[in-house]
């Protein structure tokens, strides 16, 4: 339920109504927006008597939303939310580009790459420490020591660092860690979810392998109704019938979320592709369509990576892709002002 105030409400009876909402076992949540001011109820709001709020002077209207997701919703929350990330804004009108690594190899291998995509305008720093594989043969992770490395990377570049949690018992080992990462195969994960509703990090929450923008939306919801309001969703490519391409990256899900959603939306044109002469295409697309951001792996030698290597971009494909992103971006950008 959202409850749309008038403009200029008064402060004394706008928190009368917010501490009887309160009493009610209902949580509000205040968003103010360029022309309005919302009060978004979070709860069983059904014994709620939509009328006798209708009448309160301080009220312009009542409505009810009728998706199952709350707090990830728009109507909930009018204004995009923007998120910081160690200075590096997610969501406010920026290109943001986190760029790594699918795995994190050695010392050597981690800080050259990152000094690598820092130079060329990365954002973030990402690197996979503990790896889900369809194999269990499959190259695993460096693990507790990968992620040492990885924030040994992001302290000399001053980059943020971005990395996948796999399961409940790994947090400790997050502490320092700036995004934590859900994959695509932990998306409906409900207990890892709602345990990063209690800490205070941005999560970045990948899409699954065949999940339906509301159930995407539900996960969210499952970690801001915890209380962790810094979400940021990405598409990764979806399963479909066709079977060239890695996976079918779905474009427009950054058109649809948006309308739907308040939160960021990133795209990885690496997984959805799963071929490196796919991910700058991709990625132009996704700009145009008006992305948040994007995380494209990049490896120092792609042909011996342990992981991923055939979707991963070289560092001078990587430094050329940025420098065509960012003009692309800016045009687009300039165009809108028009």
């Amino acid at each position: 339920m959202i409850i749309i105030l008038k403009d200029n409400a008064d402060k004394r009876q706008l928190d009368a109504l917010k501490r009887w909402v309160e009493t009610q076992n209902v949580h509000v949540h205040q968003s103010e927006g360029a022309h309005q001011t919302i009060l978004g109820l979070v709860g069983d709001t059904v014994r709620i008597d939509i009328d006798m709020i209708k009448q309160l002077e301080i009220v312009e209207d009542v409505r009810r939303i009728q998706e199952p997701f709350k707090s990830a919703n728009r109507k909930f929350h009018p204004m995009d939310t923007v998120i910081n990330v160690g200075g590096v804004p997610v969501g406010d009108g920026s290109l943001c580009i986190i760029a790594g690594p699918c795995s994190i190899e050695s010392e050597s291998q981690i800080m050259t790459v990152a000094r690598s995509v820092k130079k060329s305008g990365a954002s973030m720093l990402r690197g996979g420490a503990f790896k889900p594989r369809t194999s269990p043969y499959s190259f695993q992770g460096m693990r507790d020591e990968g992620i040492k490395l990885l924030l040994q990377a992001g302290k000399e570049t001053g980059l943020p660092v971005v990395t996948e949690v796999m399961d409940l018992s790994q947090l400790d080992l997050f502490t320092d860690v700036d995004v934590i990462q859900v994959g695509a195969r932990n998306m409906q994960n409900f207990e890892l979810l709602k345990e990063l509703g209690h800490c205070d990090k941005p999560i970045l929450l990948k899409r699954g392998l065949s999940a339906t923008y509301q159930e995407l939306l539900m996960s969210a919801e499952y970690i801001l109704a915890n209380g962790n309001d810094n979400v940021i969703l990405c598409e990764r490519g979806v399963r479909t019938f066709e079977n060239y391409t890695r996976n079918t990256l779905d474009i427009s899900m950054i058109p649809a979320i948006k309308e739907l959603s308040h939160l960021p939306v990133i795209i990885d044109p690496s997984h959805a592709a799963g071929m490196s002469r796919f991910v700058s295409p991709l990625s132009r697309a996704a700009v145009a369509a008006g992305t948040d951001g994007l995380i494209i792996e990049v490896h120092n030698d792609p042909a011996r990576a342990k992981c991923d290597g055939p979707q991963s971009l070289t560092m001078e494909a990587f430094d050329s892709l940025t420098k065509e992103l960012n003009k692309l971006h800016e045009l687009i950008k300039a165009s809108k002002i028009k």
